[in-house]
């Protein structure tokens, strides 16, 4: 029987705890590749794998620490250089910040000799406003300066555009307003009872006149049908108005009716150009009244010219265009010419046009281009300022 108390023994003995001691210990990476870029070491990947015997890395042939003495002192004051002179090296080959990089660039441009600094063949792209600098042709440059001047001084379309229709519509809306003026009561009373007025040789007194005309001249403006002049009677029983005279009558109604509603459409058009104008255009109201009272009185003059130089003429063709032929023609002992002889439209046509040609007159002087209303007075202070300045 064998004696195993060595043996036992021998495993029972405590094995050595690993050295824990690092204050031998170096701030150098285990290998090359964690090194930081600059750093100046120059060793290499083959480097960091020694194949030199066990003994010189300090191992034992156990693997445990070589027993061979090494100066602890020494190793430390080796390791502590090493670790000072690395961020010492990390500084010198890279700037910590942006600002010692341009620092550095900057202290490289002045080492740069000067006659070099303003012949660098280095090629410069050209600023992308570096063509605004060519100047143009002369002909360009009046071309664009003309266009330019045309645009400012150029006015809207809107504004004239309502000028002209205030222009063309103002005559219109004098004359139909002159001829409601003069088929209305009224007037009619007013033509019967004037001295000078020619009587009826038929009969009609005034107050009959004034009677029948009245049914007459209502007829023209009421909605109603031609039984109204047509259910008319004398006192003898006899119908006022012959067939052809209700038949006219109709036919004048349509051309009254239809002036008066034109007449109506063109005051709303001519107000809405003046809301628009008084808003958009600065006179624009008065440049338009203006112009549209001269055309009246060019219109009135040219008319009343024809009027006087042959009035027979004038009526024939005034009817001729809104009635068929033989339509408006009738016998002296007939109704309407008993009502309206030659004189009424004569007068009907005198009062017409001097409404219109008063009218017209007032609002030609109401809206004439003085320097106040064309805004001129404003440099009048300034130019005495000037003049006495100048004394």
């Amino acid at each position: 029987m064998k004696d195993e108390t060595p043996a036992r023994a021998r495993r029972a003995e405590p094995q050595p705890e690993p050295v824990l001691d690092t204050s031998g210990d170096s701030d150098e990476p285990a290998f090359s590749w964690m090194t930081p870029a600059g750093t100046g070491t120059g060793s290499s990947a083959a480097d960091s794998f020694d194949e030199s015997p066990a003994e010189a890395r300090g191992e034992s042939a156990g693997g445990g620490k070589a027993t061979t003495p090494v100066s602890t002192g020494t190793a430390a004051a080796g390791s502590t250089a090493t670790a000072a002179a690395a961020p010492e090296a990390r500084k010198a080959a890279q700037p910590e910040s942006r600002a010692d990089r341009k620092a550095a660039e900057a202290a490289v441009a002045d080492a740069e000799p000067a006659s070099l600094r303003g012949s660098s063949p280095v090629f410069k792209e050209p600023l992308p406003t570096s063509a605004l600098q060519v100047r143009p042709p002369e002909e360009e440059v009046e071309r664009r300066n003309a266009q330019r001047e045309s645009a400012a001084n150029a006015k809207p379309v809107a504004p004239r555009l309502m000028q002209v229709l205030l222009a063309i519509f103002f005559p219109l809306i004098l004359l139909i307003l002159a001829v409601r003026a003069v088929t209305s009561p009224l007037f009619l009373w007013v033509e019967y009872n004037r001295p000078g007025f020619p009587g009826d040789g038929y009969g009609f007194s005034t107050d009959d006149r004034m009677t029948y005309g009245s049914y007459a001249v209502d007829y023209l403006s009421n909605w109603s049908g031609p039984r109204y002049l047509g259910d008319l009677v004398h006192r003898s029983g006899d119908k006022l108005f012959k067939d052809g005279e209700v038949s006219h009558m109709a036919d004048v109604k349509l051309v009254i009716l239809s002036t008066f509603g034109a007449g109506v459409l063109l005051v709303l058009v001519s107000l809405i150009a003046v809301l628009y104008l008084r808003k958009r255009s600065t006179g624009g109201v008065r440049r338009g009244l203006f112009a549209g009272s001269i055309i009246t009185l060019v219109l009135i003059l040219g008319l009343g010219s024809l009027a006087v130089l042959g009035w027979q003429q004038f009526f024939t063709e005034f009817h001729r265009i809104f009635f068929a032929d033989g339509s408006w023609t009738f016998s002296l002992d007939d109704t309407l010419i008993r009502l309206f002889p030659g004189q009424f439209w004569v007068d009907a046509g005198i009062v017409i046009a001097g409404l219109v040609l008063l009218t017209a007159l007032v609002t030609l002087i109401l809206t004439w281009p003085t320097r106040r209303r064309r805004g001129l007075v404003k440099d009048e202070p300034a130019a005495a300022d000037q003049a006495a300045g100048q004394e």
